[in-house]
Parts: C-alpha cells; sequence; structure tokens
C-alpha cells in the first residue's frame, strides 16, 4: 500500500498514532498536576518498565499536559558520563526564563536565578549567561543541601506566580547514586514546604531499588507505577485503529498472529504495523502479509536496535548476554547462568554487574536476572554463536567462556 498513508510511527520515543492502555496512568498524572497547583500533598511519580513500553512516550504527553495546564517544565534524558548538576541546571534555568515572563511583584525569582547562578558555579555547569539582577545564592558544594535551596527558591517562585514547576527525567537509572541521594533529599525539603514543583520520571525495573538504596524514604516520597506491555483489547487498538482511519483492515487471523509475534509491547506493534502496511497490495491486510512482515521487523530490528545493543558489550559481556539468552526469555537464575558459563557465580559477576549498569539487564528478584529489551534473548541466539565446548573455563584474567549445556 502506499507508504506515503502509513500511520504508524516505529521511531523511538515517537507518539504512535494511538495512544491506547494508558488512559489510567495520564489521568493519575493530570490529578498530580492539578494537586501540586492547589498545594495538596502530592507524591512524584517514576514509572518503571522495560525498554519499548512506552515510556518515554508518557513523559513527552504529560509534559504536554502540564504545559497545557499553564505549568514550567524541565525536561531531559539523564546522561551516565554527565553529572546531575550539568544536565538539570540548563533545563531549569530555561525554566526560570519562562517563570520570568509572568510578571508579578516579588523577590523570589531574582532569588531563584541567583541560586541556580551560585548552583551552577559551585558545580561547574554551564546555564549561558544571565543578564538578570541577581540576589542571594550562596552555594555550599554540597549537592544535596544546595539542590535543596535551588528546588525551594523554584518552587517558591512558581507559587507566586499561581503556577507550578515541573521536571521530567527519562532513564534516571543513569544518574550516579550520590547524585539521585541529593535529587530524593531536595524534593523531600519540597514534600515538606507543599511547594508547587513535581518530578515525573522513568526508568528501567531497577531503578526502586536504586532509589531504595540512595534513600531509604524514596519508597515513601515516590509512586513507582509498573508500565508493561498492553492487555489484548488496548493492543488491538493500537493497531487497528491508525489502519481503520485510513479504510484499511485486518483480517482476523492476522491480527491474532501480529499480537502473538509482537507479545503486545507498544514499540514492537508499530514496528510490526508499519511493516504489515508495507507488505500488504491492498485491504483488509492478510495472515500471509502478517507473516512476511514478520520477517521484514525481525530483520530491520536486527539491523538497528538489537545489533547496536550488542554493539555496545565487551566479549565477555557479550558471552554472558549469550549465557542467558541460551536459557529461556525470562527471568533466569544468575547461578544457572554462571553454570551455562562453566564459572563461579563470583566469577561472572563483574560481566553481570556491567550487563546492569549498561541498561541490557535487571534483576527482577534477588539471585535472577534478564534482559531489559523485550525479545533480545531471541537475537543473541540468532547472532551470537556459542563459544566450542571445548573451550577451557574462566581463569583470570581472560574471564569466562561460554560452554555449551544440554538442554534439559
Amino acid at each position: 500500500m502506499d507508504a506515503a498513508y502509513n500511520p504508524y510511527n516505529p521511531g523511538a520515543g515517537a507518539p504512535p498514532p494511538e495512544l491506547a492502555g494508558r488512559d489510567g496512568l495520564i489521568k493519575r498524572a493530570e490529578t498530580a498536576l492539578e494537586r501540586i497547583k492547589r498545594k495538596r500533598p502530592t507524591k512524584s511519580l517514576i514509572m518503571l518498565g522495560l525498554r519499548g513500553v512506552g515510556k518515554t512516550v508518557l513523559l513527552n504527553r504529560i509534559e504536554e499536559l502540564a504545559e497545557a495546564a499553564g505549568a514550567q517544565t524541565a525536561m531531559f534524558e539523564a546522561d551516565p558520563e554527565k553529572s546531575l548538576p550539568a544536565q538539570l541546571a540548563p533545563q531549569l534555568h530555561r525554566l526560570l526564563l519562562r517563570l520570568d515572563r509572568i510578571k508579578r511583584v516579588g523577590h523570589e525569582l531574582s532569588n531563584a536565578f541567583g541560586t541556580l547562578r551560585a548552583f551552577a558555579t559551585a558545580f561547574t555547569a554551564k546555564v549561558g549567561e544571565l543578564e538578570f539582577g541577581l540576589s542571594g545564592g550562596q552555594a555550599t558544594g554540597d549537592l544535596a543541601i544546595d539542590l535543596t535551596d535551588l528546588f525551594v527558591a523554584i518552587g517558591e517562585a512558581a507559587q507566586k506566580r499561581d503556577t507550578a514547576a515541573v521536571i521530567l527525567v527519562d532513564e534516571v537509572q543513569y544518574v550516579s547514586k550520590a547524585d539521585l541521594s541529593a535529587l530524593i533529599v531536595a524534593l523531600h525539603k519540597i514534600s515538606q514546604r507543599q511547594l508547587p514543583l513535581i518530578l515525573f520520571g522513568a526508568g528501567l525495573p531497577q531503578l526502586a531499588k536504586l532509589a531504595g538504596d540512595a534513600k531509604s524514604y524514596a519508597e515513601r516520597l515516590f509512586d513507582y507505577p509498573d508500565i508493561g506491555r498492553l492487555d489484548e483489547e488496548a493492543a488491538r487498538l493500537a493497531l487497528v485503529e491508525p489502519a481503520r482511519r485510513e479504510d484499511v483492515a485486518f483480517a482476523d487471523d492476522a491480527l491474532a498472529f501480529v499480537l502473538e509475534e509482537t507479545e503486545r509491547y507498544p514499540f514492537f506493534l508499530q514496528v510490526w504495523g508499519a511493516k504489515c502496511w508495507e507488505t500488504a497490495e491492498r485491504s483488509p491486510i492478510t495472515l500471509a502479509d502478517a507473516k512476511a512482515a514478520t520477517k521484514a521487523a525481525i530483520a530491520s530490528l536486527d539491523e538497528s536496535i538489537f545489533n547496536v545493543r550488542l554493539a555496545r558489550l565487551s566479549e565477555r559481556q557479550k558471552e554472558y548476554a549469550r549465557a542467558m539468552a541460551e536459557l529461556g526469555p525470562g527471568p533466569c537464575s544468575s547461578a544457572d547462568v554462571a553454570r551455562a558459563l562453566g564459572a563461579t557465580q563470583s566469577q561472572v559477576a563483574p560481566y553481570r554487574d556491567d550487563l546492569i549498569q549498561k541498561g541490557m539487564a535487571y534483576a527482577p528478584e534477588r539471585g535472577q536476572i534478564a534482559f531489559t529489551v523485550p525479545k533480545f534473548d531471541a537475537f543473541m541466539r540468532r547472532r551470537a554463536p556459542m563459544p566450542s565446548a571445548k573451550t577451557p573455563g574462566p581463569k583470570p584474567p581472560s574471564g569466562p567462556r561460554i560452554r555449551r549445556v544440554a538442554k534439559s
């Protein structure tokens, strides 16, 4: 069919043509935004989920809702190579510039700019030239103290202007433990003062534990909604409705096949939908079209999403990931992975930890490990060959090598 009319949008973080199955979470965010403006107790919210479930899409949607409600926003994606102050300061500068357009009598905004300037200076964060009359702003060099002062100053300036400050952070698991601890301390003070500042975040499933390790009271400060794959009704809607708007339908068996192949993950639904559109010559999209589209979709994922992630791994990390893949798609025992590698758990623990730090894997429970990218196990079995069974076991510093184990 005509590619110019293809309604699907499989880009990373791109809004789908039909945001199905997330109404409850969006309503929850709307309620939080309304409560924070009314100075009502409100928890910040951090969404947890695997890759491809639409966390970034939801963050962008929440940003739209906040701005439509008159709030001032600051949004960024955490970079593991940069400190939190270096990433946060420019965004808060932008937020304050927006607040400055809301003219009100008072010193709060001038104080907030001054506090930001001192913060940026203390932590060598570049925010551009601040050409405003500045007052206050004595930084200590302690991130927890200075970030708290900065958030309080911004919250007070927003309150004076009858609005709210909304900070949105994607990939929060890449914020260092020390920086995350400081962020939690600052938000705790905001909660105690009931100032109109709130954080919406998104990250991989291990983030709740990381936050708890950083500060024990984080579990009381945040809500952690789990963002998973769609239920069948929502998945059908996400796939069928965009096509219907273009007067195209799916045959029932084709629709059932695509839902099974995608496992109802939102990103995969967009990829498969786009490939079905490209493959089919006319409506309805048939089972044969869906099967041909599946081959094209898998090839596309292999060459882009999966290969890019594989390239980030060292040889030893690849071997650990390959051993995980041999044990199946779901969470597996770390002990079983070590056994497949012909090694002890302590010998391969560094590679396991590296995969988690790189966002490739997470620990659903103690002693378990799983991929953060759905279908990555199948990709590893297709693309990463198993080393010879004759390869010797691990002897530092060379590290472990996988040896094939018989499946039960």
